[in-house]
Parts: structure tokens; sequence; C-alpha cells
């Protein structure tokens, strides 16, 4: 039996549509997880045939379900993950076990920000940056006079922007180090120069040592207490001096990575000097991701991902060429689910593609500390990003969040504009 494992998968998002996409090649699908609420919620997970409750960074146990698997008939053809963290570990496996196109190395590399930075130090498009040890004091730091004030303090392992903190000034920096050493004892972490510049994702195929470039997205970052994405806009036509800056980033990346076969999205900023390089992950992006893409291209770019890695070529030639904008939705404020209304009003909205809204009646809801506290989106298309963008935000102010401590139903954009406004002025209120 042709067998795909998985290590790992979320609710709804790119990981997911990659099981569906396995199981529409006609391959048996084995999820590895360790999340026990996915096996309580089994009925909710029909596209996966098998799921295995297992410690996802242990080798050796995984080990032992593969060859029970194998002594059962299955055929492994492909260990993935398009869950982060999760990548090198499936590359490591997949070389014992199967076929492997796609280089551990550099899905290592890629994996850890730390070892990125440093592999890129001399690259034009890498920040300015230090590493703080464990043991260092953070006020060294300041003899590397290329640093000044605002900063980014990140953990090398952080994801989806959780603990990457913008810092003002000194006692800002000070107060953060101390709070992520309580976290993270042990590591080693990056303090690196604010860039300040529109940001772009970009999503590439390398197939056989060529690069195939899938789609650059503008997004908007909302600053609350971090950074986050609430909008993604798929440009369907790309400004020359864009695309220039971007392909030499690209190239310089997957030239220096030696990447002959693989996914990955990449993160990046345009300043006046051209492109920084925010970060790079081996990976599709999580979220609407797949969803948005073949909502302007008309292809499911997990399904022609998992092709690759199965050392088939990729059927990435356009079937449209729309322009596609997501808005997703963040609240201001704490407090109990009580319902969410206008999520059919949102889907019946003029050019709106797809409604997803991820909290259930009772959770708890908070403002976003991370990607993952974003509670809804809405993706939407049109012939012009300005007018995608348009129609996504109207569907987006149809979704209505009731909360326990507030009668007053939060819609989509005004919960955004609440929640930028109260951080604004709790800002402001420290520095006064």
């Amino acid at each position: 039996m042709e067998t795909i494992i998985f290590i790992g998968v979320n609710k709804s998002g790119s990981s997911r549509e990659a099981i569906k996409a396995a199981e529409r090649l006609g391959y048996y699908t084995v999820l590895f997880t360790n999340r026990k609420k996915q096996l309580i919620q089994r009925e909710q997970y029909p596209d996966v045939h098998q799921m295995i409750l297992t410690d996802t960074v242990d080798l050796l146990e995984m080990k032992k379900h593969l060859k029970t698997l194998q002594q059962r008939g299955h055929e492994i053809c492909l260990i993935t993950s398009f869950v982060d963290q999760n990548v090198h570990t499936a590359t490591i496996l997949a070389d014992e076990y199967c076929q492997n196109v796609l280089s551990k190395k550099a899905i290592e590399i890629m994996e850890n920000k730390e070892q990125t930075r440093t592999f890129f130090e001399e690259e034009s498009f890498t920040p300015n940056f230090v590493l703080l040890s464990p043991i260092q004091n953070v006020d060294t730091i300041f003899l590397h006079n290329k640093l000044s004030f605002p900063l980014m303090l990140k953990s090398p392992k952080s994801g989806g922007s959780k603990d990457a903190i913008l810092v003002e000034n000194m006692e800002q920096l000070r107060y953060e180090v101390k709070g992520l050493r309580e976290l993270y004892p042990e590591e080693t972490f990056i303090i690196e120069e604010f860039i300040v510049g529109d940001q772009y994702l970009v999503e590439a195929i390398v197939y056989q040592s060529r690069i195939i470039p899938i789609a650059v997205i503008e997004q908007e970052i909302t600053k609350g207490m971090r950074f986050i994405v609430t909008g993604y806009g798929v440009m369907s036509e790309i400004p020359i001096h864009i695309e220039r800056e971007v392909t030499k980033v690209v190239k310089g990346v997957v030239n220096k990575l030696e990447i002959k076969n693989g996914g990955l999205h990449l993160e990046m900023r345009l300043t006046e000097q051209g492109m920084k390089l925010i970060e790079v992950n081996p990976r599709i992006s999580g979220g609407a991701m797949n969803d948005m893409l073949e909502a302007a291209f008309g292809f499911s770019l997990v399904e022609e991902t998992l092709k690759l890695y199965l050392g088939q070529a990729p059927a990435l030639t356009k079937r449209r060429n729309l322009a596609v904008y997501t808005k997703y939705v963040i609240i201001p404020n704490h407090g109990i689910l009580k319902k969410v209304t206008g999520k059919g009003r949102a889907k019946h909205s003029i050019g709106v593609v797809k409604v997803y809204v991820k909290p259930k009646k009772g959770t708890f809801l908070h403002p976003p500390l991370s990607m993952g506290h974003r509670y809804a989106y809405v993706i939407a298309s049109a012939q012009s990003l300005v007018e995608a963008e348009k129609l996504a935000v109207q569907g987006a102010n149809e979704i209505e969040f009731h909360l326990e401590k507030d009668e007053t139903p939060l819609k989509g954009l005004d919960v955004e504009h609440k929640y930028a406004q109260l951080q604004t002025n709790e800002i402001r209120s420290k520095e006064e």
C-alpha cells in the first residue's frame, strides 16, 4: 500500500490541505501526532487514514512505528511535514525509509533563525545583528556600533511572530531579555536592526536546481504586543523593481544553500538599500496560503509540492491570474466567546472565495501574541489587488465576535482598529 507519512498537522491551513492532497493523489495517509486532542477529535480528520500518537521529536519512537507499518505491508513513499519545526525531523527519517530529494542541511539552517543569520551573515540582504549567548550581559552588545534602537529581539526557534519583540530602548531590552531567559534559559537570542519598509512574502519551488517563483504577496502588519500579519495580497502583476529585488534575494538564498529540490517561503522588507531578508522557511506558508494561491492561479501548491517530493515534476502552469487578498481578524480584549455571527453574510459578499472562523463557543479569546491568535479570515479575488482588498475587508467586517465580558458585538475591522488604538495609547502613556 503506497503510503505518505505526515509529521504533525494543524486543524486547518496548508498542512491540512497537504494531507487532503495526498488522499486525492491516491495515497494512504498516516499522521504522526503528539496532540492527544486530535485523537479525541478523530472524526474531524477523515482525510487521515491512520492517526498515531507519538513523540514527534523522538526519532527512535517514530522509527518503531515506521517499522510496524512496513511489516503490515505499507510502502513508505514519502515522509514529510508542512508544520514548522517538524520539517527537518521528517527529512532525517525520509533519508532512511524512502527516496528523499531534499537537503537535510539546507532545511536545518532554514528552520533555525540563528543558523540562518550566521550562514548569510556576509550577504547584502542580511540585516545587522548580534547573537546574545545565555551567559552574556546584554549591555555588551553595544560594543557593536552597527546596532542602534529600535531593535528586534528574537528567539531562534520562534515561529509565527511568537517571541519576536520590538524594543525601543536599553531598559526595555534588559526587561525583555530577562523574560525570554526565564522561558528559554539555554538559548542564544538574536538582536538585530529593525527594518523599516514594506514587507513581502515570497513563495517559491526549486525543481532540479531550477527556481520557480510562485507568488509575491504584500503583507499588512498590525503592531500590537507583537507584529501580526493581518492582510495578505497576492499580486497578479509584480512591479519590475520589486521583482528584480525579490529575484536577487531568492537566487542568493537558494544558491548559497545549494538547494536542488524543495519548497520554501521568504519574508523580506524593501528598503532604500534593497530587500532585506527577515526569515526563510523550508515549506509553504501556513494558514490560508494554499487556498489563496489556488484562488489566484488555479493550482494547489501543496499538491504540486508533494509531487516534487515524490520525485515527479510539479505542474505549476497558471490556469488563471487573479489578484487575491486575505483579511485576518484579531480582537482587542479577553473574554469567553458566546457566539460568532455574520459568517453567512461574509460568505455571500461580492468576490469572497472563502470564509474561515476558528474558535468555537466557550473558547477563551485574547489579543494576539502570535499568528495563531488570529481568529478568522476572509479571502476575496478580483482583477486588481486594490479591489480584492476592498472586497475582503467588506467581508471581514461582517463577522462579529460576541464575548461574555462585553455585550457589544465587535466587528472584524472595528476590532482591529480598536486594538491598534489601544496599543498606541499604551505606548504613548509609557513614553509620557
